[in-house]
């Protein structure tokens, strides 16, 4: 009996002090942050959830997934480069979230040599719907059309800069409306390789800026033939991936950078290209394109900056880039400001053991794993829904409307930097420059502060010239009246004095 009482008190004493001390949510913290104006991480309402986790045998093949490398999304199919089993997946996305499999294309139709694939590492369609495929390991750009088809191939281009005994390994692609296509070949970095509609090679494009230490230069120019053969050129870094935006902007992203780089403020890891090759990129945040702003491991174990390996862009112009290292997406809007950073490395979902590739679905996002062998999808939540109806009502031209969504974003999320430069920018197009002023300067955003402070210095001039003109007119001719006056009373006095 008096081993049943101590049993019973000790089990209430145990729910006495599990009742007692605050209940600890399982979810890691931090799966979804932000960064403030002093670049401290601001931890946030999560703006997408995971949908599903889909592998090859969710969508009933049989083979599973072997090192994939190449996604890409047109309307509601999805085609998946199975690099390592030497095809390509498509699929479509059925109702209630789900994909199925509508095909394996391993093979084609066509009076060419080699009918199959060699390690296909991406794919394009073209408005026409014809499919563009980057056959890495035969060393060609293949298209096809719908029934798989041979049409035509891109070749090796021939050019004066690339080592003809190379081997042309063409990694990803995209085409233009016009049918041009530009690539991304590994140990080529003179930019993004430029085909014709035709195939005809017409050069780079987006060439990166050469960066190179003062020292190693004077040392080039001081050595002699031999030594500077052994010396490494100072050539520009060859792109990691690209995507053409719904405009015909190219968003191209390198993993070539380096930490001095970041730190010097000479890294662009994320570029804009439009056709001239030139970088466009809008980076009005408070903080540059980066990635991750802060890159050392403690005791996570993955050390060095983001390095982004594929990149999409939103028809929002929201732009997303894919960190390999730690198995990041980074949202920036068209002012270069973050959105949102979510996503991680590990077993669970919405975690990555190595993301390969994303792309869109309207809001949707998917990524590819290439080392887990899925795709995972990504669906914005209901504060990610508030912060995309905020920036697209603005787009459209409603900014009373984006204000007011702002500010229910704000009741989600009072550390929100975006809504409070979100709120200010709606104001400023609704000339209320005062209030604009108030919200900018809340979050120093002194770019957009400025722009609102110009404004309300030309409304209130224009609303107080009357009474600057009265007072120059005062402040100027009031002295001379005075002493015009004290002249004339002077002169009379004067001439009392003769009269006497």
């Amino acid at each position: 009996m008096k081993n049943i009482i101590k049993r019973i008190s000790a089990l209430l004493a145990g729910v006495m002090v599990l009742c007692s001390q605050p209940l600890e949510v399982c979810a890691e913290k931090g799966y979804t942050y932000n960064y403030d104006w002093w670049e401290d991480v601001q931890y946030s309402p999560d703006l997408y959830e995971v949908i599903g986790v889909f592998t090859a045998s969710d969508l009933g093949i049989t083979d599973k997934f072997s090192s994939p490398q190449g996604l890409y999304v047109c309307g509601s199919t999805v085609y998946i480069c199975d690099t390592g089993n030497n095809r390509i997946v498509e699929m479509e996305r059925t109702k209630f979230n789900n994909f199925s499999c509508k095909r394996i294309i391993d093979s084609f139709q066509g009076d060419v040599e080699t009918t199959t694939f060699a390690s296909p590492t991406d794919i394009a369609v073209s408005e026409d719907g014809y499919l563009y495929i980057a056959d890495m390991n035969n060393g060609r750009i293949l298209k096809l059309d719908q029934d798989l088809n041979y049409v035509m191939q891109f070749d090796k281009p021939v050019d004066s800069t690339i080592d003809p005994s190379a081997s042309f390994l063409p990694s990803k692609i995209s085409i233009d409306t016009a049918g041009r296509v530009y690539c991304v070949a590994t140990n080529i970095n003179q930019g993004l390789i430029k085909y014709e509609n035709d195939g005809t090679f017409s050069g780079f494009v987006g060439a990166t800026k050469v960066t190179y230490d003062w020292t190693d230069y004077l040392w080039k120019r001081l050595a002699t033939k031999e030594q500077r053969a052994q010396l490494a050129s100072f050539v520009p870094t060859e792109y990691s991936n690209l995507y053409m935006d719904t405009e015909g902007f190219i968003y191209a992203c390198t993993v070539n950078v380096t930490e001095e780089d970041l730190a010097a403020g000479n890294a662009t890891p994320i570029r804009k290209l439009n056709l001239m090759g030139d970088d466009i990129l809008v980076r009005n945040g408070s903080f540059p394109v980066v990635g991750d702003l802060w890159w050392n491991g403690g005791t996570s174990g993955y050390d060095g900056p983001s390095l982004m390996t594929d990149i999409t862009a939103l028809d929002n112009d929201i732009y997303v880039g894919l960190d390999r290292v730690r198995g990041r997406m980074f949202g920036y809007n068209d002012q270069g400001n973050l959105v949102f950073v979510f996503g991680g490395n590990g077993n669970m979902d919405g975690y990555f053991r190595q993301p390969a590739a994303i792309d869109h679905m309207g809001h949707d996002l998917l990524v590819l794993d290439s080392v887990d062998c899925s795709i995972t999808l990504f669906a914005p939540t209901e504060f990610g829904g508030l912060v995309y109806d905020a920036i697209e009502q603005f787009q459209d031209g409603k900014y009373y409307e984006s204000g007011e969504t702002w500010k229910q974003v704000m009741v989600q999320n009072g550390n929100y930097d975006l809504a409070y430069i979100g709120i200010g920018r709606s104001l400023l197009r609704q000339e209320k420059y005062h209030e604009a002023m108030e919200y900018f300067e809340l979050k120093w955003d002194y770019k957009n502060y400025s722009k609102a402070f110009k404004q309300y210095r030309k409304e209130w001039v224009e609303e107080h010239i009357v009474m600057i003109l009265l007072v120059l007119f005062l402040v100027i001719c009031l002295p001379l009246f005075v002493g015009k006056v004290k002249k004339i009373k002077h002169e009379i006095d004067t001439a009392d004095i003769f009269k006497v």
